[in-house]
């Protein structure tokens, strides 16, 4: 089974921040105009999907600014977030998305500068097989 990861409790209210950024992606409720998202994103903004593709800054907003155009929404739910300081400013905050049957592990790397939080980076990998959540305790057992 998957070990549990706890975001150290000086980081809560960082971690906290981070997950209302992060639904600005998932969620049209929360941010509707290309505009907001420009500035919650750097300019050097990417993106590694799921399938491994690279997007740039520009693709992710079209993106988004579409999906958010369809009548329905997708229900998504967000779980198993942890958040850690890499840098100094510099943060990473990883969590599991379900998309219906489609699960992925998110990766998004925060950089905050006088109160102001840009995503410098995001990743999605695709969870190939929902029933194994094994945390290999060595990089020798990655292999599998």
């Amino acid at each position: 089974m998957e070990s549990k990861r706890k975001t150290i409790e000086g980081l809560l209210a960082v971690q906290e921040e981070l997950i209302r950024r992060e639904f600005l992606l998932h969620r049209p409720e929360h941010a509707t105009t290309r505009e907001v998202f420009e500035s919650m994103t750097a300019d050097d903004f990417w993106e590694t999907g799921a399938s491994g593709r690279r997007y740039s800054r520009d693709i992710i907003i079209d993106t988004v600014m579409r999906r958010y155009s369809e009548e329905e929404a997708d229900l998504w739910r967000a779980e198993d977030f942890y958040c850690q300081m890499i840098a100094p400013s510099h943060y990473l905050l990883t969590y599991t998305l379900h998309q219906g049957e489609r699960i992925t592990r998110r990766a998004t790397l925060w950089r905050e500068k006088n109160d102001h939080w840009l995503a410098v980076y995001h990743q999605g990998t695709l969870v190939e097989r929902p029933d194994d959540n094994a945390m290999p305790n060595s990089p020798s057992n990655w292999d599998a």
